[in-house]
């Protein structure tokens, strides 16, 4: 097959099709052909990790209630899911792309970018090189999607045009050709209040958001205004990340009924926090920004921000910064269906030092967590515990992320 020149940079995106499921029905040859769900108990609140393309049929999708789902394809598999051997899977899937080049920015578990720039690496054409990782996984007994362009954002999208098992190329010269006809939803972070005020404004395309007013999308927008509307004309310089630097550590918690009591979600707090310290040291990862998440609804959800002074790994420093946050932006009785801490800033030197800080008591702190982590790694999780981790243990469903830069 005769190929044209590739000019320029060739950014490839791999994401896998329905990975949980699919290594699901791989290890399940009885599942193939039928609607898999992996996520939580519908009965505690749980949410879809991902369904299978079967599933999909019915409506089902990542991140839907599971109460839901269940009532959508009644007739689905249900499996709670097996993180190890994802895991395992997702490193060989990886281990391929490295094969190839050494430019590769694992995004998640089951995406990556890759860059593949004819002449930076090696000499073939980049269209041969990303079919040849798409086969490999094949092989495996898995499908993935794959776009390949000259920028992040042209290949996050057409990674995803075609699914599953796809593989769309936007060629140099064709990216605003590409993108313009395509709706404002297709652009990663376009969320939906962002794609309201758009759509309210009469910018419902890429391309009406790439020739719209300067002025009028930062008065819309703010600063992001204008790299939306850069992205959506195809202009994203932004290079394939090789470095592993995690951005947050995070910990939530959804509730089997609603919580509406100050008391009750104060002890959920702490119980999530005293989960959330013991991560962040395993990964030996201090970090000065603290973010409370308060989920009321599907439709309604707060977040908020606080730079600590010093960076920290430890729960019991953790625990009043995020009660503090919660004062100030939870309205008394009412209830809250989700509750979620994280931990990000890590590479942060600017943060100012606290002259008031008690350094005795932050050693003191420091003692009780590390000796907490030697008895619960001699002894098991379960020997050290507080009363309220006890009384939240079967009480919610819960998510637990590291999340690194993305596009």
């Amino acid at each position: 097959m005769h190929l044209d020149p590739w000019s320029g940079k060739a950014i490839g995106l791999l994401d896998l099709d329905a990975f949980f499921a699919s290594v699901e029905q791989l290890d399940h040859p009885e599942w193939r052909g039928k609607p898999v769900i992996v996520g939580g108990d519908a009965g505690k609140r749980g949410v879809v990790a991902t369904a299978s393309y079967e599933a999909r049929k019915f409506g089902v999708h990542s991140a839907m209630p599971a109460g839901q789902a269940q009532k959508l394809c009644p007739q689905a598999i249900w499996t709670h899911g097996r993180y190890e051997r994802y895991r395992e899977l997702s490193d060989i899937v990886m281990s391929y792309i490295k094969d190839e080049t050494p430019y590769i920015e694992q995004v998640s578990i089951d995406e990556a970018f890759f860059d593949i720039t004819p002449g930076r690496y090696s000499k073939e054409h980049p269209i041969e090189i990303a079919k040849r990782i798409q086969k490999h996984v094949a092989i495996l007994g898995i499908t993935c999607s794959i776009g390949l362009s000259t920028n992040k954002t042209c290949s996050k999208i057409a990674s995803n045009i075609k699914k599953p098992h796809g593989f769309l190329v936007v060629f140099p010269g064709d990216e605003k050709e590409f993108l313009y006809p395509l709706p404002i939803s297709k652009l990663s972070g376009v969320g939906k209040a962002t794609q309201e005020k758009l759509i309210k404004s009469h910018i419902k395309t890429l391309g009406q958001l790439a020739t719209a007013d300067d002025d009028y999308l930062k008065d819309l927008l703010g600063i992001n205004g204008a790299k939306l509307k850069l992205r959506a004309q195809g202009i994203n310089d932004s290079e394939v990340d090789t470095s592993d630097e995690v951005k947050s550590v995070s910990n939530e918690r959804t509730f089997v009924t609603d919580i509406n009591t100050h008391e009750e979600l104060i002890s959920a707090l702490s119980h999530i926090c005293s989960m959330l310290g013991p991560r962040l040291r395993k990964h030996n990862l201090k970090g000065h920004t603290i973010t409370l998440k308060l989920r009321y609804d599907m439709q309604h959800t707060q977040t908020v921000q606080y730079k600590m002074a010093y960076a920290t790994d430890n729960e019991f420093e953790l625990i009043p910064y995020a009660k503090k946050l919660f004062d100030d932006i939870w309205q008394k009785g009412r209830g809250v269906r989700l509750l979620g801490v994280g931990v990000s800033g890590f590479t942060d030197t600017d943060a100012q030092m606290d002259l008031f800080a008690d350094e005795k008591k932050r050693k003191a702190f420091d003692a009780l967590a590390h000796t907490s982590d030697k008895i619960k790694e001699k002894y098991g999780e379960s020997t050290l515990q507080y009363g309220r981790d006890i009384r939240f243990k079967d009480s919610f469903s819960k998510t637990s992320t590291m999340n690194k830069k993305k596009d």
